[in-house]
């Protein structure tokens, strides 16, 4: 479960103080799917950054999986992005000299597991890539990139996927096969957000959160 308590974030840019976040409080249950939508400024990439232990508030609690995530040290918040949270972005986020399995397996080589290679391709494979495996990002289209960016969220087992703007590069086919794709995967229990400014993806989800100006206004 993800509970925020008076969540406030502030950035200092050109000598003002720019309040991003101004006192979210929000609770998700695990195996949730959850919109969160807002226009650009509205403060949905900040509080994504601090739901995936980016970033931390300037003030609130935030408990994830009943643990105060306040409290942990810089190595420990490491080991839970790497373990519990997988992030989806917009840009993809791929290294474009490595192919689609050594993109994929990089979480798991950070962790020091064995058989890396392995479990890279079995998702890829089960993600529809199976022929894909050694093709370098810019030899795959945008729908396929971003499954391979889907497959490395996927590849340490996280109970939990953040997505920010997953479908923004993609045309509208693509865009629905990748929802289709995030509804299949919490129906096998995985809680996801999916950060959005697009209505008829926020529709997609069981529940949407609206930000406006760093508040939650629906």
């Amino acid at each position: 479960m993800i509970l925020l308590r008076e969540i406030t974030k502030t950035f200092h840019l050109g000598g003002h103080d720019v309040p991003a976040l101004r006192g979210i409080s929000l609770e998700i249950q695990q195996g949730e799917m959850v919109a969160v939508i807002g226009t650009s400024g509205s403060g949905k990439s900040t509080l994504m950054h601090i739901l995936g232990c980016l970033d931390a508030p300037d003030s609130g609690q935030y408990h994830l999986e009943g643990q105060n995530v306040a409290g942990l040290s810089k190595n420990r918040l490491a080991e839970l992005r790497n373990q519990r949270i997988g992030f989806v972005f917009q840009s993809f986020n791929l290294l474009p000299r490595l192919n689609a399995t050594e993109n994929v397996e990089l979480p798991l080589l950070y962790s020091g597991m064995h058989g890396a290679k392995r479990r890279a391709r079995e998702v890829l494979g089960r993600l529809g890539l199976g022929d894909r495996l050694d093709h370098r990002p810019s030899q795959l289209s945008g729908g396929e990139a971003q499954r391979v960016a889907i497959a490395r969220a996927l590849v340490t087992g996280p109970a939990i996927l953040l997505a920010d703007e997953p479908t923004g590069n993609l045309d509208t086919t693509t865009s629905s096969e990748i929802m289709t794709l995030f509804k299949q995967l919490n129906a096998e229990g995985r809680t996801i957000l999916v950060v959005t400014h697009e209505a008829d993806v926020a529709a997609q989800c069981q529940r949407q959160i609206h930000l406006r100006d760093g508040l939650v206004v629906d």
